[in-house]
């Protein structure tokens, strides 16, 4: 019998294809059938493993470039682990960056009240900025509703569901009622002819890709927020879309009071914010 350091050592020579943190990734699926943290597994690494079996089965999955996440049914985000899984986008650490953002506008203007996120996903944009503020009201849409079920779920586990509002929605079609000082959202923004790496391939498609651009969505929010007078839109975008964005701005002649586009950590175009000229 193999102690749980000889058995990570073995396994995570099955992951040096899809990861570049196969000891890593190999501890983690361990650490998820036990239900224990990293601490304890520094305390009994020359302990004889116990699941060895079921271990092997979570890191053959994982070879096959089966999202990580999926398979431990969480997610790390801003500090704080969000329940994830099968048939919901995996959020990115880039979409921090919108979080920060976000706070930003919020420290610097106390008027904003309600909060609109478009294509919620899993919550955690949501979730995360009703966890750091006060006396602001979300309203959170999604079209599919296994991510609503889950959202709701994280909503509840961080505490913050009575400050949110979730709805099932296409785009603005049920959420007529709302006027919002903000819109926020990560929408699908990839064209329909891009090949997805292999372990992006297991999300949903209706969360990744728009049209043949990529820009439809993020062109149908532009517009909702010019046409209603919402102050600000706070969107991600693809690295190449910064002149597509532009030129429809200004085709359609819509009138704002600034407009940023923020890089990511690889120092790509990752998301814009638009502020409309109202007071």
């Amino acid at each position: 019998m193999a102690t749980y350091k000889q058995i990570i050592q073995q396994y995570s020579k099955l992951l040096r294809d899809v990861t570049h943190i196969p000891i890593k990734e190999t501890q983690i699926l361990l650490l998820s059938l036990l239900d224990k943290n990293q601490i304890w597994l520094h305390l009994h690494y020359d302990d004889i493993c116990t699941c060895e079996k079921k271990l092997l089965e979570l890191v053959k999955k994982r070879a096959t470039s089966y999202p990580l996440e999926y398979i431990t049914q969480q997610v790390s985000f801003y500090g704080e682990n969000f329940k994830c899984e099968e048939g919901v986008l995996i959020p990115r650490s880039e979409t921090e960056i919108l979080i920060d953002k976000a706070l930003d506008i919020i420290k610097q203007d106390n008027d904003i009240k309600t909060i609109l996120e478009i294509g919620s996903g899993s919550g955690i944009i949501t979730i995360t900025l009703a966890n750091q503020t006060t006396n602001i009201n979300f309203v959170a849409t999604d079209i599919n509703p296994k991510a609503l079920k889950l959202s709701k779920q994280n909503a509840q586990k961080f505490q913050v569901e009575d400050k949110i509002t979730f709805i099932e929605s296409n785009l603005f079609e049920n959420i007529k009622s709302i006027q919002p000082n903000m819109i926020i959202s990560n929408p699908p923004y990839i064209p329909t002819n891009y090949k997805l790496p292999k372990n992006v391939q297991f999300e949903p498609k209706e969360a990744l890709f728009a049209n043949d651009q990529g820009s439809e969505i993020l062109k149908q929010l532009i517009s909702y927020v010019a046409k209603n007078n919402i102050k600000y839109l706070l969107c991600e975008m693809g690295y190449d879309q910064k002149k597509i964005i532009e030129d429809f701005i200004k085709t359609c002649n819509i009138k704002y009071k600034s407009l940023e586009f923020y890089k990511d950590l690889a120092n790509f175009n990752r998301g814009f914010i638009l502020i409309s000229n109202i007071n």
